[in-house]
C-alpha cells in the first residue's frame, strides 16, 4: 500500500505557503532539520509543537503585577522621553499608568520614531511583556506586544512560545502553523476503540489544534490530555515499528537448536569460578530461545564486571553443539583482542577453534582465518566490525554476539544478522538501560539482566576530591604503588586546548613520569591499534604502574591487579562514563578505590552527577537518574546512531504512555499481523504520519 492521497497536504513544501520567502524557508530547514536537499513539510512544522503559551485571557492591574513575570496590562499613554539624537545608547522611555500605579515601558534603538507611532500619548493600549524593577521604578523593556482594545480582541488568549532558530520570529511560525493546520486531513482512527474511551482523548487533528491554538489554561499544559494523546501515538509508531522489526528478525528463517550440553557441560567445568545465579537465569533464557523454531534477537544487560563475556561464551558453545559458527564482535580492536585473550583458552580447554579476526591482519594470517571460516573448521571467531565485510564468508553462521554496541539502531541490527541464513543474535552491554530507553530503542528484542557482580568481587570505595589536593593524591598513589599497586588515572583530552581550560593526558603524563619515572603509561584514541596493544600489556603484565589514558579505556578493558581509578575533571564526565570508568577496577580479588578529582565550582547537574556515583555501585540504578539529569536523547547517543527521535514526547512527563503504546502494539500486531482490513489500514497511516513508513514493507502479507 503507498502512501494515502489524504495525507498529501501533510507533505506539501512549506515554500509553498503565503509569507515563506527565500530566507525564511532557510531559516525553517535549519530549524527543522531539514535533509541536505530537501525541503521541510508542513508535517515537520505540525510536530513543533510550542514549550510554552504566553496567557494573554487575563488583563491584570499595575499594582497586582508579580515580580519577573509575563503579564498584559492596560495602560494609559503619558508621555514619551526620546534620548538625544547623539546618545543612541540612552534608551526611549514611555511613561504609562493605569488606575493602580505607573509603568515605563523601554526601548533600545527607535529607528524611524515607530515607538511614538505606536503608543501615541493620550491613547489606551494593551501592552504585553516582563515586568521588572530598575531603581525602584516597575518597567517593561520592549513589550513583546503593543495592542489597541480592537486589536487586542482578535488575538487568540494563548499565544504560543515555540523553540526558534536565527532569521525566524515568534509571530512568523505562529502564522505559519496556523496555514497549515487549515490543510489537515482526516485522520482514520488508530487508537483501539477501549483505549480512547478509558483515556478520554480527542482526536488526531483536534489533540494537534490544541496542542498549537489551546482555548484555555488547562489545555495549554504539557501534560494535557491532547499532549498525552500526542505522545502516545508518537510511542505508537514507534512501538509497531520494533514489533514488525521483530517479527522480521525473529519469526523468519530461524531454526531450533539441537544441543546435547557436552560443550556447555566441559565448559562449566573449566571456569575457574562458579556461574552466578544471575549469570545462571540469562543463560537459561537464552538457551530456550536457541531451542525454539523462531531467531533469537536477545539484549543482554549486565553491570560493568557482572560476567556477560561467559554468558555469551556458554550460547557459542551451545551453538557449537548443534554444528554451527559463533561471531563475537567487540566494537574496537583493543577490545577485540582482550576478549579473545579471555575466549580462546577457553575454547581450547574444551576442543573449540577460535580464532581473531581484525581490519588490520593481512597476508597469510588473515587468508589462514578466512579459509577456515569457509570450511567450518573455526567454530568461534572474535573481531571487529571486519567480521562483515563483504570477503568475509562462514560455512554456517549460527550465532552473532555484538559487545558494546548499544549505538545500533534497528537497520543495523537486520543487516548484521541476515550475514547468517539462520543465525540469532545476542547483543550485550554494560550501559545498564533504563526501562523506558529499553523498550523506545531495543523494543523488538527480548531482554535479559544480569544484576550484580560475581562472587569474591569487592564493593570499590568511592570519594570525591577537589583538584588543590593533588600533591596529597599524588603522595598516596606513591605509598600504594611501593606496595605493589596499580592505578588508571584518565583525563578528557589528548592535548590542551586553547579553548578549554583542561589538563590534558599529555601533560598529566609529563607530569607524573617526574613522580614515577618510566614505570608511567600513556593510552588515547590517537594512537594506532600497535602502540594501544604494546601499552596496554605493559600495563597488564605489573612493568607499569600507572597507566594515564583518554576514555579509551571506558569499555571493557581488563586488568585485574588494577585497584585504583583516578578521574581528572570528574565534572566533566556523564554519569555513566564515571560509572564505566569506575567498572575498570574492583575486577579482582582486592579492595579498590576510585577518587574524582573535580575543579570547582560545581554547577547543580554536576554535583548531582558526583554524589549520584559517590552513594551507588548498581548501575541500574545510576541509569535511572542519568536519564533524568541528561533526557533520553543523549543517554544512548541517538543522535549519532539512526535510532528514533521523538518530537512529542517528553519522556519524563509522558512514561506512562510508552508503556501503554508497547502493549497495544503488541495486542495490535497480535490479532492483526498483515495490518488488514480498515483497523491495519489506520496503523499504516499512523507509520506514514510518524515517518516510520521503512517499516511497511516489514509486514507479514496475510
Amino acid at each position: 500500500m503507498s502512501r494515502p492521497d489524504k495525507l498529501t497536504p501533510l507533505f506539501r513544501s512549506l515554500r509553498s505557503f503565503k509569507g515563506v520567502g527565500p530566507q525564511v524557508s532557510v531559516a525553517l530547514k535549519r530549524l527543522l532539520g531539514t535533509p541536505e536537499g530537501q525541503d521541510p513539510v508542513a508535517l515537520d512544522l505540525l510536530l513543533h509543537t510550542p514549550f510554552a503559551f504566553i496567557d494573554r485571557s487575563e488583563v491584570t492591574d499595575l499594582a497586582r503585577v508579580p515580580l519577573d513575570a509575563v503579564v498584559t496590562c492596560r495602560v494609559h499613554v503619558d508621555r514619551h522621553h526620546a534620548p538625544p539624537k547623539t546618545k543612541r545608547v540612552i534608551p526611549h522611555r514611555v511613561d504609562c499608568h493605569d488606575e493602580t500605579g505607573e509603568l515605563t515601558l523601554v526601548f533600545f534603538g527607535n529607528k524611524g520614531g515607530w515607538v511614538e507611532r505606536a503608543l501615541p500619548v493620550g491613547e489606551v493600549r494593551l501592552v504585553s511583556g516582563r515586568v521588572t524593577y530598575f531603581q525602584g521604578i516597575r518597567q517593561m523593556s520592549h513589550p513583546d506586544l503593543i495592542a489597541t482594545e480592537q486589536e487586542y480582541e482578535k488575538l487568540p488568549p494563548f499565544e504560543p512560545v515555540y523553540p526558534l532558530t536565527a532569521g525566524l520570529s515568534r509571530r512568523v511560525l505562529a502564522r505559519l502553523a496556523s496555514q497549515v493546520l487549515e490543510s489537515l486531513p482526516r485522520f482514520a482512527e488508530w487508537v483501539p476503540a477501549d483505549r480512547l474511551v478509558q483515556q478520554k482523548w480527542p482526536d488526531f487533528a483536534t489533540a494537534l489544534r490544541e496542542v498549537h491554538h489551546p482555548q484555555d489554561a488547562a489545555t495549554a499544559q504539557l501534560d494535557s490530555s491532547a499532549r498525552r494523546r500526542l505522545a502516545y501515538d508518537e510511542y505508537l509508531a514507534g512501538q509497531v515499528t520494533l514489533q514488525l522489526v521483530r517479527s522480521r528478525t525473529v519469526t523468519r528463517r530461524g531454526r531450533a537448536r539441537r544441543m546435547d550440553g557436552r560443550l556447555t557441560t566441559d565448559l562449566k567445568n573449566a571456569l575457574p569460578f562458579t556461574l552466578t545465579a544471575a549469570q545462571r537465569a540469562a543463560i537459561g533464557e537464552i538457551m530456550a530461545d536457541l531451542k525454539a523454531p523462531e531467531r533469537m534477537s536477545r539484549l543482554l544487560q549486565g553491570d560493568v564486571g557482572a560476567g556477560k563475556t561467559v554468558v555469551a561464551l556458554m550460547a557459542m558453545a551451545a551453538v557449537a553443539e548443534d554444528g554451527a559458527q559463533s561471531a563475537f564482535m567487540a566494537p574496537t580492536e583493543l577490545l577485540a583482542q582482550q576478549h579473545f585473550g579471555t575466549i580462546a583458552p577457553l575454547c581450547e580447554a574444551i576442543g573449540l577453534t577460535c580464532r581473531l579476526l581484525t581490519g588490520k591482519m593481512r597476508g597469510a594470517e588473515a587468508r589462514q582465518v578466512l579459509s577456515e571460516l569457509q570450511d567450518g573448521t573455526c567454530q568461534i571467531v572474535v573481531g571487529t566490525h571486519a567480521l562483515f565485510q563483504g570477503d568475509v564468508g562462514f560455512a554456517d553462521l549460527g550465532l552473532v554476539v555484538v559487545d558494546e554496541q548499544h549505538r545500533f539502531g534497528v537497520h543495523q541490527r537486520l543487516a548484521l544478522s541476515d550475514k547468517g541464513e539462520h543465525s540469532d543474535l545476542l547483543v550485550m552491554t554494560a550501559t545498564p538501560i533504563p526501562r523506558t530507553l529499553v523498550l523506545t530503542h531495543f523494543g523488538d528484542m527480548a531482554v535479559s539482566q544480569i544484576r550484580g557482580k560475581p562472587a569474591g568481587r569487592q564493593p570499590i570505595e568511592t570519594a570525591v576530591l577537589s583538584i588543590d589536593a593533588l600533591d596529597r593524591v599524588v603522595d598516596r598513589l606513591a605509598q600504594r604503588i611501593v606496595s605493589g599497586a596499580q592505578a588508571y588515572w584518565v583525563c578528557p583530552l589528548v592535548e590542551e586546548s586553547e579553548e578549554v581550560d583542561l589538563v590534558s593526558a599529555q601533560d598529566r603524563f609529563d607530569f607524573l613520569r617526574t613522580r614515577f619515572g618510566d614505570r608511567v603509561g600513556l593510552i588515547h584514541g590517537r594512537m594506532t591499534s600497535g602502540e594501544k596493544q604494546a601499552v596496554m600489556e605493559a600495563f597488564s603484565s605489573g612493568r607499569l604502574a600507572v597507566l594515564v589514558a583518554t576514555t579509551v579505556i571506558e569499555v571493557g578493558v581488563d586488568v585485574p591487579n588494577a585497584t585504583i581509578m583516578i578521574v581528572e575533571h570528574s565534572e566533566r564526565f556523564g554519569l555513566a562514563q564515571l560509572h564505566q570508568l569506575r567498572g575498570r577496577v574492583g575486577r579482582g580479588t582486592e579492595k579498590s578505590a576510585c577518587l574524582l578529582l573535580f575543579k570547582g565550582p560545581l554547577g547543580p547537574t554536576a554535583q548531582a552527577r558526583l554524589d549520584t556515583i559517590k552513594s551507588t555501585e548498581d548501575g541500574f540504578v545510576i541509569a535511572e537518574m542519568d536519564l533524568e539529569l541528561r533526557g533520553h536523547g543523549d543517554v544512548l547517543g541517538t543522535r549519532q546512531s539512526g535510532m528514533p527521535d521523538y518530537h512529542l514526547v517528553i519522556p519524563d512527563l509522558h512514561r506512562e504512555m510508552l508503556e501503554l503504546a508497547h502493549a497495544d502494539a503488541q495486542r495490535i500486531l497480535e490479532t492483526n499481523p498483515g495490518l488488514a482490513g480498515e483497523d491495519g489500514n489506520a496503523v499504516r497511516e499512523l507509520l506514514y504520519v510518524f515517518r516510520r513508513d521503512l517499516a511497511i514493507p516489514l509486514i507479514r502479507s496475510g
